[in-house]
């Protein structure tokens, strides 16, 4: 490996001596882990930041990363770093100190590389995006950028709505990722040097730009190289090429392109062949403690279910499986590589991988021997969890975790969870035989058609299974029923519903609080107001962008974390800009409405989503077909 090539040492110096002493965990800036990859730049062609919105202890367990951070990396013209949101001390010292965010890696500031690529994995990491672009020296919006600017990209599940953040992604990359992120950066890299672009010179108080490039030209240069890219990558979509307009009640359109050589609708990448970008089986070790500890493999993509109100099974359709001999070659070699001896398997559904219970024996045959613990944290309650957990192991973990979603049947009809309380009895059963003795249950209230039944069901579902851990184990079990508030998402058959009110789930939160329950039982549930600002950001369109700018300039910081998050500077916001939330979030579409995000093709199309939402109103199933690529 090269030696360590650090664009500004002066920078790394000052972080580490001026800094560190001063702030909490200061292991997660500092870089330097176990399995990093470091390439000198001046050896590479195209340098990307991959930033994760939120602190390192969450990003740092993302799987998205983790693939596409080996991907571009395994090209020997290409290099891939890495920069995490900083919590609010490290950013204010950051500010106090005139220093800039950088990559752990060779501690580069963000404005000096060519692409830097955000994930979206959740609508609240907004204002994230927003804290990152400025520490690291980017202009917020995309307008005010030249071609001395890197392109700023994102992907991941949010992006399917890139509406909000149109104003200051330059490009979104829709749909799979492992083929489109290499080959934005290579042509990106390759427009810079067409016309005659050099990496920007850096320095503590950000980079000096181009000598003698006049603004406007800047500008210019940068559009022209933005229809490279949207006429060049089908999955790209570039915001600036499209315009909205809005109806008579004041909802917006689908966005439309301003230039005929512009794709009218973007079709999402989908990857054929999973094992054709094996996952790394040299991950990075993370310095600190991280969400997820073990080394993840994702077995699948795709689920065989359908359920209605799931934006993941749209997302990631249609069905693609790792062999089992790639996935064991995988744990065994990255177990080996970082001294970790945990691993789970990874999808939206693993149990139902094709011959599942067989391929689990031949996985855990092969690596329990070398003392390597296995996970499988997404079991599908259907007739085979029975069998499924008599060949888990309660070693590490004594706890099972399962998702009906819904208590009574008819909604499950709606939702299209095709589960039955038998099959959840026989699990659970099952799990108690077995040596677990937790079960955490998930749930969601305010579903469409919702009656008080269904949500005081919640309660006394969590209650039968836990008289059933007494029965079978002769001791009490601990069941946690976790409760959120539905959103409808985009691009999922109930994404013309409207998101129930505050009253209501206030309503809903009374119900489960008072509903009689067994005193080994818990529930819990989602902050409300954490669950409505989703509803607004995830359903929002390009004028929520000026919510989500106001709001962290009002001093909006890492909102999905409680200690963070301050609803009232998002309401002073939404007062501010003038939205009219009830009509974003609150009211239905019609069938035949245009969406703000229908210019995004997913490989489920809208006409299939419409016929899934009548059968939901008719409180009706769809045969049961597995998905496949020939579906």
């Amino acid at each position: 490996m090269p030696a360590p090539y650090f664009f500004d040492p002066e920078l790394r110096r000052s972080i580490e001596s001026l800094l560190l002493p001063d702030i909490r965990t200061p292991g997660q800036y500092i870089g330097g882990e176990v399995g990093q990859i470091v390439k000198p730049a001046e050896s590479v062609d195209g340098r990307m930041c991959f930033c994760f919105p939120d602190v390192y202890s969450i990003g740092t367990s993302n799987i998205a990363l983790a693939v596409l951070y080996d991907i571009t990396n395994q090209k020997r013209n290409l290099s891939c770093e890495r920069a995490f949101c900083p919590s609010p001390d490290f950013e204010e010292l950051l500010r106090a100190n005139g220093l800039p965010l950088y990559s752990l890696e060779t501690f580069s500031p963000l404005n000096a590389f060519d692409v830097v690529a955000f994930t979206l994995q959740y609508e609240l990491c907004y204002t994230s995006v927003l804290t990152m672009l400025d520490l690291g020296r980017i202009p917020l919006h995309r307008r005010e950028r030249g071609i001395d600017a890197p392109l700023i990209a994102a992907g991941g599940p949010a992006s399917c709505n890139p509406e909000p953040l149109s104003d200051f992604v330059d490009v979104f990359l829709i749909g799979d990722g492992e083929e489109t992120a290499p080959q934005l950066l290579e042509l990106w890299s390759d427009l810079r040097k067409r016309v005659g672009i050099e990496r920007p010179l850096a320095s503590k108080s950000g980079f000096f730009p181009q000598k003698g490039l006049d603004p406007e030209k800047s500008r210019a240069l940068r559009h022209e190289a933005l229809l490279e890219v949207a006429k060049k990558i089908p999955s790209a979509y570039v915001p600036e090429f499209y315009q909205v307009d809005y109806d008579e009640s004041g909802r917006a359109l689908r966005p439309r392109p301003v230039m005929d050589d512009v794709p009218e609708y973007v079709r999402a990448a989908i990857v054929r062949d999973l094992n054709a970008f094996p996952p790394p089986k040299q991950p990075i070790l993370p310095l600190i403690e991280s969400v997820q500890d073990r080394i993840s493999v994702e077995i699948m993509r795709g689920c065989p279910q359908k359920c209605r109100f799931c934006q993941s099974t749209q997302l990631k359709r249609p069905i693609r499986t790792r062999s089992v001999d790639l996935i064991i070659e995988t744990i065994r070699d990255a177990c080996a590589n970082t001294g970790v001896d945990d691993a789970t398997l990874l999808s939206l559904s693993s149990s139902e991988y094709p011959r599942f219970e067989e391929a689990l024996q031949k996985i855990q045959a092969a690596l329990c021997p070398k003392g390597i613990a296995l996970s499988v944290p997404s079991l599908r309650v259907n007739h085979q969890l029975s069998s499924v957990v008599q060949g888990l192991t309660t070693e590490r973990s004594s706890s099972l975790t399962v998702a009906p979603e819904a208590a009574l049947d008819k909604m499950r009809r709606r939702i299209a969870k095709r589960v039955t309380n038998e099959d959840l009895r026989a699990g659970c059963k099952a799990a108690f035989e077995n040596g677990f003795s937790r079960i955490k249950m998930y749930f969601m209230c305010g579903f469409p058609h919702e009656t008080e039944a269904d949500v005081a069901g919640i309660v006394e579902l969590a209650n039968e299974m836990c008289r059933l851990g007494k029965e079978t184990r002769n001791k009490w079990p601990q069941i946690v029923a976790n409760v959120s508030n539905f959103v409808p998402k985009p691009h999922t058959p109930l994404q013309w519903e409207p998101m129930k009110p505050r009253e209501y789930f206030v309503e809903a939160h009374r119900i489960l609080r008072q509903t009689r329950r067994e005193r080994s039982v818990d529930v819990k549930y989602h902050e409300l107001s954490v669950s409505l600002l989703e509803g607004l950001l995830t359903r929002g369109d390009r004028r929520i962008g000026a919510v989500v700018e106001s709001a962290w300039r009002l001093g909006a910081r890492l909102d999905p974390w409680r200690e963070h998050f301050r609803p009232e500077l998002w309401e002073e916001a939404i007062k501010t800009v003038g939205i009219n939330v009830n009509l974003i979030a609150h009211e239905p579409y019609l069938l035949d409405s245009e969406l703000p995000w229908d210019h995004i093709v997913l490989y489920n199309g809208k006409e299939k989503l419409k016929e899934e939402n009548e059968l939901s109103r008719q409180c009706k199933l769809t045969k049961f077909q597995p998905s496949s690529l020939d579906e």
